[in-house]
């Protein structure tokens, strides 16, 4: 996040600014238009998947990767894992065009240098080794590490796919904020269910098609959780953010960016240690708050493993955008979805019963096999509707039929191996009928 002060030298905040500000951000309401997506991947290496890669080729890596010319903002995750974040599109093909774009040629780049860029939800075969050092992954670290082994494994080896959707009207209705919101939530464990990929042969996760999200729903007690859904979100929201514990407070002085431990945002307005919080801290503190759903004035769906292929992760893009932009599917899926609400019960998720099913069994569980073919349906009438093109459709035509009707998920496939040549590779297949009625 851009800093445009020296950490703590800006007016201090109060607790009711503080309200405010949280309160004013995190929903920004009006006609749904825009989308984004962030496809984070691991990188391995050709000649020898099973090998860790070097810091030495990971930096230079990133370092061609970083010089190219791309639509999408190139980052690095903390272990090295490379992410696309791709800019606000006013259509769902915008969005999946740049996308595709850059990743043709960062695959190319890596192709050069022996590597491949790999759709996995987590890279279980190597021991969690943190490339970046910075104050913020500093903290990070120490902070996640109270809870065990678990934060360095979220850091260091995992990888998603990230769906971003507007808020939606203030206004009632399919397509209204609150809907959208309750949506998200429910439709997230049918996310989850659907495109696991990251399953678990030994460990606490032993048998789960998806251990990305059983470490992200045991990591911290509140951070990475959602907030209560029986309340107006906006209230909700702020409520959780205010009282969420501060994992770290930036420092001015080059020193650790530590924070007392058990402090929340709000006790440091009230109390002022170990400096008075400013406008900033609380930006930054957002930040640092990892629920499957983030409110960062549109919707950040976060639940959604990396998935396998070249084309894989356009799947998770598409459907999600067709079930929250098209009313129809939008309401068609939150029927679907609603009537699993019985099974979260009263806990957040991910930490609900729905969820932790979703992320063991995938779509094996009956309710999430049925509740996932009603919206991939809905999606795939609806994405004509949203202007997507044959090859799209037919992706998500045939994910729904390879694994969707089969009570499958990419899990349940046997590990992929590496690709023997390098070219041209295309976010989609060429376009050809499946016989789906659209």
């Amino acid at each position: 996040m851009p800093q445009t002060s020296r950490p703590g030298t800006a007016p201090a905040v109060s607790e009711a600014e503080t309200e405010d500000l949280v309160h004013g951000i995190c929903f920004k309401t009006g006609p749904p238009r825009y989308v984004g997506a962030e496809l984070e991947w691991l990188i391995h290496d050709r000649a020898s998947p099973g090998a860790p890669v070097s810091d030495e080729r990971l930096h230079a890596a990133h370092a061609a990767a970083g010089a190219l010319p791309l639509h999408s903002r190139f980052t690095v995750e903390p272990g090295g894992q490379l992410e696309l974040s791709s800019p606000v599109a006013t259509s769902l093909t915008g969005c999946l065009d740049a996308l595709q774009a850059d990743l043709s040629a960062v695959r190319a780049t890596l192709d050069d240098l022996g590597l491949y860029l790999v759709g996995r939800g987590q890279d279980s075969r190597r021991p969690p080794h943190r490339l970046l050092h910075a104050p913020r992954y500093d903290a990070m670290e120490r902070y996640f590490d109270r809870c065990g082994p678990a934060g360095r494994q979220m850091m260091c080896a995992s990888a998603s796919v990230q769906v971003c959707v507007d808020a939606g009207y203030e206004e009632p209705g399919p397509l209204g904020h609150g809907r959208r919101w309750l949506l998200a939530h429910l439709l997230g464990a049918v996310l989850v269910s659907a495109f696991a990929n990251s399953p678990a042969d030994s460990g606490p996760y032993r048998g789960w098609r998806s251990s990305r999200q059983g470490i992200w729903a045991d990591l911290d007690p509140r951070r990475n959780l959602a907030p209560p859904l029986g309340r107006e979100p906006r209230a909700a929201w702020t409520r959780h953010a205010l009282d969420t514990e501060v994992m770290c407070v930036r420092s001015a002085d080059g020193g650790p960016w530590d924070a007392p431990q058990g402090m929340t945002f709000r006790d440091w307005v009230r109390h002022g240690g170990p400096r008075p919080p400013t406008r900033e801290d609380l930006a930054y503190h957002l930040t640092t708050l990892f629920p499957p759903v983030r409110p960062r004035g549109h919707l950040e769906l976060r639940m959604i493993d990396a998935q396998p292929g070249d084309d894989g992760w356009l799947v998770p893009v598409a459907v999600t955008t067709a079930l929250f932009d098209d009313p129809q599917a939008a309401e068609t899926a939150y029927r679907a979805v609603k009537a699993l609400s019985d099974r979260a019960g009263p806990h957040p998720a991910p930490r609900n019963p729905l969820w932790r099913e979703a992320a063991r069994s995938g779509p094996a569980d009956p309710e999430l096999r049925a509740a996932a073919d009603t919206c991939f349906r809905a999606a795939l009438d609806a994405l004509p509707r949203l202007g997507a093109g044959g090859a799209v459709v037919d992706a998500v035509g045939e994910f729904a039929e390879r694994y969707v009707a089969r009570g499958r998920c990419p899990a349940d496939d046997p590990p992929a191996t590496a690709p023997t040549a390098a070219g041209p590779t295309s976010a989609v297949r060429p376009h050809r009928r499946t016989g789906r009625n659209r």
